[in-house]
């Protein structure tokens, strides 16, 4: 998409394109309003800056549309396409690795109430089941200051790709 077209949307499919980067009505919504952007530098550090002020709410409903990581997509829409694509990402995995991940997954919700996010694209699967052993030993502020964190990376990286 051309950040041109963008900017004439009506808010509604506005907030559309952006809502599968992250789904934080906020951000969204902060986004949509901060229409027209004279460059996408300008629209990635409104898009940073605002992210940055994510709640623990804010990252608990974004996540209720993740996969867990290691695991197929299901579903269809634009945001299934993105996880798709970025957990593809990560490659071929043996299977102990895939063992791994699962009970990972299952320690980290049970642990955290809520999906493992990690930013998969730049990442292997080995360094991905490392992130998840590592964080299982953060206490519940830690652990929600850096998943938001990695919600923000994924977020940015979704919003270039659909201006790139």
């Amino acid at each position: 998409m051309e950040l041109s077209a963008f900017n004439t949307l009506s808010a509604e499919a506005a907030a559309g394109v952006v809502r599968p980067w992250a789904d934080v009505p906020g951000w969204v919504g902060a986004i949509v309003e901060g229409r027209p952007y004279p460059d996408l530098e300008t629209l990635l550090a409104l898009a940073d800056a605002e992210a940055r002020t994510w709640t623990a709410s804010d990252v608990d409903r974004a996540l209720v549309h993740h996969p867990r990581i290691g695991e197929q997509v299901a579903g269809t829409g634009a945001e299934q396409d993105l996880s798709r694509a970025e957990q593809a990402s990560i490659g071929d995995r043996a299977d102990d690795v895939d063992l791994a991940l699962a009970a990972g997954n299952a320690a980290y919700e049970h642990r955290f109430g809520r999906v493992f996010l990690v930013r998969a694209r730049g990442r292997t699967a080995p360094e991905i089941l490392e992130n998840l052993t590592a964080r299982l030993d953060h206490d519940d502020a830690t652990e929600i200051e850096v998943a938001a964190d990695e919600l923000r990376q994924i977020a940015l990286l979704r919003l270039e790709g659909t201006f790139a």
